[in-house]
């Protein structure tokens, strides 16, 4: 007999209609518990725990609420779907599967955890459409969806609900709401009164360790209503009392909306539900037997019945209806060509700094490369409205906030620049969240050394290869008088040391300035600005697209290639000076990126460093990492020790990085 497969009385029909199909809800849950325990089984290893539990949710979220449509998983106007808890992430491959996306395939998933399948062992957001972003570090997942309630809100102020209308959607664990992040990314959201944010809390009381009340005590419910939350509770495996909790939330649209989802981890598994058990291990063969028994699920492994794929890809089907309808709004809207430009990530034609770099060049500049950076940023955000800024509670020492730029507020979300407050993590990732939302670019200043603070999000924009822009300022003992704890020693290097993303310091404003329009330009990956406090002198005439140039050749005979960066490179100017004086011919080569000098030619690389020269380095920082460019038989000079409380000149010359300093070195190392 068909049965209509009903939401319970009361919840909100927005984007979808009633369908009769043969199978229950329940069956539908289930086929969420079975995929994903066949999965975890298959590959002996996984979190087979999360999915089960929060399959109801799961179930009613994408049968009756979640605005998406599997045939364009860009659509601009969709909601967005975070699986913050990403262990648990046979859940999201199920949900994918089950609705009709392209991938994962069924052989797709039956190579859970496998090279060279698409789901891995978290969620990549590289690897499969419909994966927002990739969630793993417990914590983060969430702190990106605030950034994208946030592009959301600043969207929708600039092009209105007709282009911009869509919720963000979270399903997170204990372990995320324990994170330190979780109480910069709550804080921030509740700030900002982001009522189109809502995070279910999978609250089944277990860690890996066991009992949540083992390692905490916390009345987490008191902690979001603090920070500026609504909170609401359901029976997780109730269909009609989450629907009821899920409407709530719609309806609050002032304030973001936890949702306490009271769970039993690994549910339908009889002997481990309720268990540690259950949350990072395989069941187990008689445990997945005994599973099936108590689901009722007759099915052999993988095997997913007619009638209850056909009531998922029902569900999948909803979105496209209203998907339709908002591509004819986009067509008839006059702003549909500029909105689209922004949503595909491409700079408006024509865009470039060339002219603000001729104006440097024209009347060169004294100046510490952050207020360079300002210069550029001013030239930028005139240009590119995609601009979102901010800092961490830092803005006249980050010098981020240029002219015109208004704070974005709840009452003014169309706004350019964000107040992050003293939340490193957090601005970092909801940064991420913003670029991988679409239609913004953003930039977030800190202070070098507080890089710490911010390092696994920077990670992430790497991996997730996000368009973000870190402006990271006081980059060195330069600093002065705040000292070791403040002066960043390790941390360029450090930076250096994670693929794909751009690390640069400019030794000048023509520097910063090129930096800022590789950074902008940038599609497929982050980049980190580390600029200086104090001034410097206007040494170059462009070439730092390359990562590495020939800022000034030896007038004598080459001896010497001197390398340098930053601030660093006016200390190698004047060693050059020094040895030509002595008759020795030496190059200056400026390095204020590595990662594009590597990307060079051979040939381009060869010319810059000589096998024939004595190879130099000079930065004030650790030396580790210097000897690819100079070799064994080079000199590196540097700081491998922490530094001290002083005027910065006085630094330089106590640490021995001055012309003075080196130029014997020098001197001695060719004679030996």
């Amino acid at each position: 007999m068909t049965q209509r497969c009903d939401r319970p009385k009361g919840v909100r029909v927005t984007t979808r209609e009633f369908f009769f199909v043969t199978a229950s809800f329940t069956d539908c849950a289930n086929a969420i518990r079975a995929l994903s325990m066949d999965a975890v089984e298959a590959a002996n290893s996984g979190h087979p725990g999360m999915p089960m539990g929060m399959a109801d949710v799961a179930t009613v979220l994408f049968q009756n609420y979640l605005k998406f449509d599997p045939a364009d998983p860009k659509w601009p106007d969709r909601d967005r779907f975070v699986l913050s808890a990403g262990h648990g992430s046979m859940l999201i491959y199920s949900l994918l599967h089950l609705t009709g996306y392209a991938r994962p395939t069924l052989e797709d998933i039956k190579t859970f955890r496998q090279v060279g399948s698409p789901c891995a062992g978290h969620p990549e957001n590289f690897e499969l459409a419909g994966v927002e972003c990739t969630t793993g570090p417990l914590g983060q997942g969430l702190a990106m969806a605030v950034g994208m309630a946030i592009a959301e809100r600043h969207l929708n102020a600039g092009y209105g609900d007709s282009l911009v209308d869509h919720r963000t959607w979270v399903i997170a664990g204990d372990g995320c709401l324990m994170e330190g992040i979780n109480h910069e990314a709550i804080g921030l959201a509740g700030n900002l009164k982001l009522g189109r944010l809502i995070v279910l809390w999978d609250d089944n009381k277990i860690t890996i360790d066991g009992a949540v009340s083992l390692s905490s005590c916390e009345d987490i419910p008191a902690r979001y209503r603090a920070t500026g939350w609504q909170v609401v509770e359901c029976d997780g495996h109730d269909e009609a009392d989450i629907a009821r909790a899920f409407d709530e939330a719609i309806a609050e649209t002032g304030m973001p909306t936890l949702v306490r989802c009271r769970t039993i981890i690994g549910k339908g598994a009889p002997n481990f539900q309720g268990t540690s058990k259950t949350h990072g291990s395989p069941l187990g063969t008689a445990e997945v037997a005994a599973a099936r028994e108590t689901l009722g699920w007759k099915y052999a492994p993988f095997d997913v019945p007619g009638d209850i794929r056909e009531a998922w890809l029902n569900a999948g089907k909803r979105g496209a209806e209203p998907h339709a309808a908002w591509k004819q709004r986009l067509a008839g809207d006059s702003n549909a060509a500029e909105f689209s430009r922004r949503m595909a990530g491409d700079l408006p034609e024509g865009f470039s700094l060339d002219s603000h770099i001729a104006s440097l060049i024209a009347e060169p500049k004294k100046i510490a490369t952050r207020v360079a950076s300002q210069l550029a940023l001013d030239a930028i955000n005139a240009a590119l409205p995609e601009t979102l800024g901010g800092s961490a509670d830092l803005t006249p020492s980050n010098n981020t906030l240029t002219k015109g730029l208004e704070d974005l507020t709840p009452g003014n979300y169309g706004a350019r620049y964000v107040r992050y407050g003293i939340r490193e993590f957090g601005m970092a990732a909801a940064m991420n969240g913003l670029a991988l939302h679409g239609g913004v670019i953003p930039y977030g200043g800190t202070f070098l050394v507080f890089s710490d603070y911010a390092r696994p999000a920077i990670r992430l924009s790497a991996l997730q290869q996000a368009r973000v822009v870190y402006v990271m300022t006081h980059d060195s003992i330069g600093l002065g008088e705040d000292g070791p704890t403040h002066q960043p020693v390790e941390h360029v290097m450090s930076l250096r040391l994670i693929p794909n993303l751009e690390v640069w310091r400019p030794c000048d404003a023509v520097e910063t300035a090129e930096a800022w329009g590789a950074s902008v330009a940038r599609t497929e990956g982050p980049s980190l600005l580390a600029l200086s406090r104090q001034n410097l002198p206007q040494l170059s005439s462009g070439g730092a697209a390359k990562g590495g140039y020939r800022l000034q050749a030896a007038d004598a005979a080459r001896k010497v290639v001197i390398l340098a960066s930053g601030s660093e490179v006016e200390i190698a100017v004047a060693a050059r000076e020094a040895l030509e004086a002595e008759g020795i011919g030496a190059d200056v080569v400026s390095m204020p990126c590595w990662s594009r000098f590597d990307a060079q030619s051979k040939d381009y690389r060869a010319d810059l460093l000589p096998r024939d020269a004595l190879i130099v380095s000079i930065e004030a920082g650790v030396t580790t990492g210097w000897e690819r460019y100079t070799g064994v038989d080079g000199l590196c000079f540097g700081l491998d020790r922490y530094g001290a409380s002083g005027p910065a000149p006085d630094l330089y010359k106590h640490f021995g990085l001055t012309a003075a300093a080196i130029v014997p070195q020098i001197l001695q190392k060719l004679k030996d």
